[in-house]
């Protein structure tokens, strides 16, 4: 590679851009170390390549923190549409070529797999048949976390609950998830009788957080009575709570049915008391997610019509 740009974009290039972008993107060094899988060192150093290269200072350094000078934020802007017109250009030859080869980044809430009405599994599989091109990266996270990829543009496409209506998000629902109470074996209310279980007592004990999203029948009136005194990022995280003994939350019953069995865990009242959030399919609003992102995700959302439709009526 010369010492100073002249014009000509090798793959070095691209590969400390992509590495600028990801830095500006998240606002510093260290922030970036994660989603780039490289070291703060590694991180800057390349930047200092990508400087040297281009024989302009593209960010400040020092005890004023991270910022992006104004010929980084310049660099910026044109790497932005660079890397649009290569997306363009990949779309475009995919179509001329009649087949799809890329990248899809689709990120997932973490208990989606639970899920037996979940479009997701089924359509990965159709997907990875008809595409065999394309490298499928998949993430799971918690909703917030999914959520987040698809706003920043590290995912491609999300699925997962929406508890609230993002202006910079596009949302199309896929199925519901149904949410039963659960106490650990440990916990007071274990052995307590089901006609004992109402909402002045189960107020008396302390509560892991439900999402935002989440609604049922009696919920108004149930929730008036509950105490919130725990939260948890990921599903995992609220099995561990439930399971602890000193915690009341909801678990999709598929996800708590290995505890259940081994009388671990007991769902209270699910006749009475039980919630429902729905999915959604995310991707960012007003920005092209590509031809791979919108072949996946018309797939998706025609399995899961197709299911809908020749449902048992009820």
């Amino acid at each position: 590679m010369a010492n100073h740009f002249q014009g000509q974009l090798g793959e070095t290039d691209l590969r400390l851009l992509r590495v600028f972008h990801a830095v500006a993107e998240k606002g510093g060094f260290a922030a970036a170390e994660v989603s780039l899988g490289k070291t703060k060192s590694a991180v800057s150093a390349d930047v200092s390549a990508l400087e040297t290269r281009l024989g302009v200072t593209l960010c400040a350094r020092g005890r004023g923190g991270f910022a992006l000078t104004i010929e980084g934020r310049q660099v910026l802007e044109a790497v932005e549409a660079l890397f649009a017109d290569l997306d363009n250009f990949r779309d475009r030859m995919n179509q001329a070529r009649g087949r799809l080869s890329g990248t899809l980044t689709l990120h997932v809430t973490d208990n989606i797999v639970t899920y037996e009405k979940s479009p997701l599994l089924r359509v990965v599989g159709r997907f990875a048949a008809l595409h065999p091109e394309v490298f499928i990266q998949l993430v799971s996270g918690a909703a917030s976390e999914v959520e987040q990829a698809v706003m920043d543009g590290r995912a491609t496409i999300g699925v997962s609950v929406l508890p609230r209506l993002v202006a910079t998000l596009d949302a199309t629902p896929l199925f519901q998830e149904v949410l039963h109470l659960y106490c650990g074996r440990d916990h007071p209310l274990f052995s307590t009788p089901a006609s004992a279980i109402t909402p002045e007592e189960i107020g008396r004990h302390r509560m892991v957080e439900v999402s935002a999203g989440a609604t049922g029948p009696l919920w108004p009136i149930w929730r008036e009575q509950l105490t919130f005194s725990a939260r948890a990022g990921t599903i995992d995280a609220r099995a561990i709570l439930l399971l602890s003994g000193a915690f009341l939350g909801f678990l999709p019953p598929a996800y708590a049915e290995t505890w259940t069995r081994q009388g671990l865990l007991r769902a209270l009242a699910p006749e009475r008391l039980h919630l429902s959030n729905m999915f959604h399919v995310l991707t960012r609003r007003g920005t092209p997610g590509g031809l791979i992102a919108e072949t996946f995700k018309t797939l998706l959302i025609a399995d899961y019509a197709k299911e809908e439709s020749t449902a048992p009526i009820c």
